[in-house]
C-alpha cells in the first residue's frame, strides 16, 4: 500500500477508535514538542508534526494504534499487516 492511502487509513482507524487526528505547525510553538497521544477535555486527539515526512506519519500514527485494541474493527489487510509488522518491531 503506498504512503498516502495508507496514512488515511490510519486516520479512519483512528477515528474509528475514538481518536481525533491533527495535524499542526510545532515549529510555532518555541519549544521542543514530539507529536503523540493527548487527551483534551476528556477526548482522545493524536497530534502529529505537520512537517513530518508521510513515512514518518504513517509510523508514528501506527505505533500509537498498535498499542490500541482494534482486533475486533475491520481494517484492510495491507494495514493490518503493517500494523502487526510495526507491533513486533
Amino acid at each position: 500500500m503506498k504512503s498516502e492511502p495508507l496514512y488515511q487509513e490510519l486516520i479512519v482507524l483512528a477515528e474509528k477508535l475514538g481518536i481525533t487526528v491533527l495535524e499542526h505547525n510545532f515549529r510555532k510553538t518555541g519549544i521542543k514538542v514530539e507529536s503523540g497521544l493527548c487527551k483534551i477535555k476528556g477526548k482522545k486527539h493524536f497530534i502529529l508534526d505537520k512537517h513530518k515526512t508521510i513515512h514518518e506519519k504513517n509510523e508514528i500514527l501506527a505505533s500509537c494504534l498498535t498499542e490500541m485494541a482494534h482486533e475486533n474493527i475491520y481494517v484492510f489487510p495491507a494495514l493490518r499487516d503493517f500494523l502487526d509488522k510495526h507491533a513486533q518491531g
